[in-house]
């Protein structure tokens, strides 16, 4: 597996429009898109910090993962995101390293990426996305 870089941090938060002047007029980055991804019941807002981005998630459904995320543990880091070369061998090796994968195969995320979760449980607690540019899904 190849990973490249930490493509995101992923942070819960209740409200986009409450949380993204800390980002812009205490830490002075400036937020350079907003989306909502329907499949995952979120809205997105993304800040760039050097090569990384900070990605802020607020719930658009109380039951989605997100607002579920936040209803058991409040706001705060919720995944850190690497970029692979290849996403589905990425989830192969892993799994074949005994890690638990939430995502099998790779769906489409915020900012035309494929995504895919590997469980908190096989990976020291932390929930882990791995992403590479979209590519046709099958």
């Amino acid at each position: 597996m190849k990973v490249k870089h930490i493509e995101h941090i992923g942070i819960a938060v209740k409200s986009l429009e409450e949380s993204i002047p800390y980002y812009e007029n205490v830490l002075g980055l400036k937020c350079y898109a907003i989306e909502e991804v329907k499949e995952q019941k979120v809205k997105t807002a993304f800040f760039m910090v050097g090569e990384t981005k900070i990605e802020l998630l607020e719930s658009t459904d109380p039951e989605g993962p997100i607002g579920s995320f936040i209803e058991k543990k409040g706001e705060g880091v919720h995944h850190i995101a690497f970029a692979v070369e290849d996403l589905q061998s990425a989830l192969h090796e892993a799994e074949e390293k005994s890690i638990r994968l939430i995502d099998k195969q790779a769906r489409k995320g915020a900012e035309g990426l494929n995504i895919a979760f590997l469980h908190p449980k096989s990976t020291g607690g932390v929930l882990t996305e791995f992403c590479e540019k979209q590519k046709l899904i099958k």
